[in-house]
This record gives C-alpha cells, sequence and structure tokens, in this order.
C-alpha cells in the first residue's frame, strides 16, 4: 500500500511541476516583475472622488527581495491625479508586486502591482491536499491525481490549442471528454461503471454542446462580454473565437458536476441490483431515479448560486444603476447578465437528463452478477 501511495503521489505532482517549470521559463523572459518589502510610508493623501466615496494614495520606500533588485531601495510614487480604483492600501512589512517602467528619456519608475499572495496560497493548497488524502485515503489521492491531470489537460492543451487558432468547440467538446475520462477511471478504475459513466456523460455533453450552440446564437451572444475578453482580441492576429471560447467555458464548467451525478446514479443503480437481485429493470430504474431526482435539486441550487455568486458585483451594479431603477427585462438584456443565465440553465439542463440517462444505462449493462 505504501509504494502505491508513493507511485500515486509521483503521478499527482509531475504535472504540477512540469507546469511550475513552464511558468518558470515564461517568466524568465520578462524580468520587470519582483517582488519587493515596504519598508516605509513616505507620504499619504486622502482624495475625495466625484461620487462621495473617498481614497487613500501613497508613496512608499521599498526593499527589492529578489533578482537584480535584491536589497535595494526603490520608491513608488502612488499619490498623483490618476485616481486607481482598485488600488490597494499598504503598511510597512507588506510583500508586494514592483513593476519597473522604462521611459523613453531612460528613467525608470517603479509601480506597485498588487500583494504577494503565493505564500498563503500554497499554505491553503497544503491544506487542501492533506485534508483530501486524510479523510478520503486511497480514494483522495486518486482524486487528487485525476484533479492535477484535468488541469494539466486544460493548460497544457486546451489553452495552446485555442491561442494557436484551433477551433475552440472542437478542443472543447475533445478536452472535456479526455477530462472526464480522467476523472472517471482514475477515481473508479477500469471497469464497466466506468464505461456506463463514461458514455453517460458523453450524451449529456453532447445535449449540454447542442443547447449551448443553439441558445449562443439565437440570443447573440459575442463571448466578449467578460472583461478579460478585451485583453484577447488582439491576440493572434484577432483569429481567437469569442463564442467558441465561451462554449467551451460552458462545457468544461459543466463537466464536474456532470461526473459527480452520473457516477453517483450508476453506483445507486449497482447497489440496488445488489441488495435485491429479484426487482425488475422497471423497479430499479424507478427507484434509483427517484434518489437521483432528489440529489438534482441540490445540484443544480449549487451551479445556480456558484454563477450567482461570482456575478454578484455585476447584479449590484445594475441594483445600483445611477441612470435610475433598471427594469428586469433591461438587467436580463444585457449580454453579460445573459451570458451567466445561458450558462447556468444550459448546465442545469445537461445534469438534469444525465441522470435518466445514466439511470438506464446502468440499469440496461449493469446485470451481471460478476459486476456488481
Amino acid at each position: 500500500m505504501f509504494k502505491k501511495i508513493i507511485i500515486l503521489s509521483i503521478f499527482l505532482f509531475f504535472p504540477i511541476l512540469v507546469s511550475a517549470q513552464t511558468i518558470k521559463s515564461d517568466n524568465s523572459t520578462n524580468d520587470q516583475i519582483f517582488k519587493a518589502e515596504v519598508i516605509k510610508i513616505l507620504e499619504e493623501r486622502n482624495i475625495k472622488r466625484e461620487d462621495g466615496s473617498k481614497a487613500l494614495q501613497q508613496n512608499l520606500l521599498l526593499l527589492g527581495l529578489e533578482k537584480k533588485w535584491k536589497n535595494k531601495e526603490i520608491e513608488h510614487k502612488g499619490i498623483s491625479e490618476i485616481d486607481m480604483a482598485s488600488a490597494n492600501t499598504y503598511k510597512v512589512g507588506d510583500k508586494v508586486l514592483v513593476s519597473e517602467v522604462k521611459n523613453a528619456d531612460d528613467t525608470v519608475d517603479y509601480f506597485v502591482v498588487d500583494f504577494v499572495r503565493s505564500g498563503y496560497l500554497y499554505l491553503l493548497a497544503f491544506l487542501f491536499v492533506t485534508i483530501i488524502v486524510v479523510v478520503g485515503k486511497i480514494k483522495g489521492i486518486k482524486s487528487l491525481i485525476s484533479l492535477a491531470l484535468s488541469f494539466f489537460v486544460i493548460i497544457n492543451f486546451i489553452i495552446p490549442k485555442i491561442l494557436n487558432g484551433s477551433n475552440p468547440l472542437i478542443i472543447g467538446v475533445f478536452g472535456s471528454l479526455v477530462i472526464l475520462a480522467i476523472i472517471i477511471y482514475i477515481t473508479d478504475g477500469w471497469n464497466r461503471r466506468s464505461h456506463i459513466s463514461v458514455v453517460s456523460v458523453f450524451f449529456s455533453l453532447v445535449i449540454t454542446f447542442i443547447l449551448s450552440w443553439i441558445f449562443t446564437h439565437l440570443t447573440r451572444l459575442t463571448g466578449l462580454a467578460q472583461e478579460e475578453a478585451v485583453f484577447l482580441l488582439g491576440t493572434n492576429g484577432g483569429t481567437i473565437d469569442f463564442r467558441g471560447l465561451l462554449l467551451t467555458g460552458i462545457l468544461i464548467g459543466t463537466v464536474g458536476v456532470l461526473d459527480d451525478v452520473v457516477v453517483g446514479q450508476v453506483e445507486l443503480v449497482k447497489q440496488i441490483r445488489k441488495a435485491n437481485p429479484n426487482l425488475t429493470d422497471k423497479q430499479i430504474y424507478r427507484s434509483a431515479f427517484k434518489v437521483g431526482n432528489a440529489h438534482l435539486g441540490a445540484i443544480v441550487n449549487t451551479l445556480f448560486l456558484t454563477y450567482a455568486g461570482a456575478s454578484l458585483p455585476l447584479l449590484l451594479l445594475f441594483y445600483l444603476s445611477p441612470t435610475g431603477s433598471a427594469s428586469f427585462t433591461q438587467v436580463i438584456n444585457n449580454e453579460m447578465i445573459a451570458t451567466e443565465i445561458v450558462r447556468t440553465l444550459v448546465g442545469s439542463i445537461g445534469i438534469a437528463l444525465s441522470v435518466p440517462i445514466s439511470t438506464l444505462l446502468a440499469t440496461i449493462w449493469l446485470k451481471d452478477k460478476k459486476l456488481l
């Protein structure tokens, strides 16, 4: 058992190490961003915005912590006529990321970009891995391996292919299938139950894809509603298909939930048949379907609340619209809101249909006593 855990751990961390090396090599070509520590607050000024809110601007004395700036004192001039709404407030001892900007006259300016958060994120990741392994044991390790490999597929296959001009729809469908196969086969093994789960998710994913394609076209979603998409407009000569990118995001976001529902339904059918082999296929289907329905409500609510939580600042923005109270129709007609509605409803439909699909396939194919 100990050898198995070591082998599984190697497979778990190998993709992460490869990704880390890739990120490191990318950063090596850009030495303009470095870590520093705030050692003194030189000056502070409170400003009042037109809307009545206040902001604090700061001039800081920094000490470089790495690369050629290590142990070098640097001044950040944050007090200016330009009001940065996203500017943070810093105190002595804070670790920050600093950008070195070379001007046309060969002078150099330094700007604090953001806090250094990586240390605490690594700590949280360590706690996550530890708890999953302690609670889930070998099953937890397998789930972490599948998670790491899924991330590896997204970073090293899906994203590069899309950036290189490949069709996001084809890449999204194929990548989603690869991810779900990784999740199911590593977590549950190579057996008929896993095969049924993969086929069930495939059919549910196809339905989700078709509905996503239809309603993104009917509602004329461009995929450019998200702020991040604007920064990709000029990438690769403008060859990125943003509508296809939106559909790819919907598919990938649905895969994880589909996996949970489908695997649960297949296992449920197995346990019902094992507990009472004398039940007919119809009785087994009805029993499993009832349990699936009870589980479905929680899953759909989880999906909806996840998207609603992510869009909460946007919803507040519309609620506090300075042009007056926006009607419900006006709100849902906004592309950013419409995108989240399509994403949520299409994903929920795919999840809802996965219950009868997986239950039916499991009822038909899980009959051999040796497989139970």
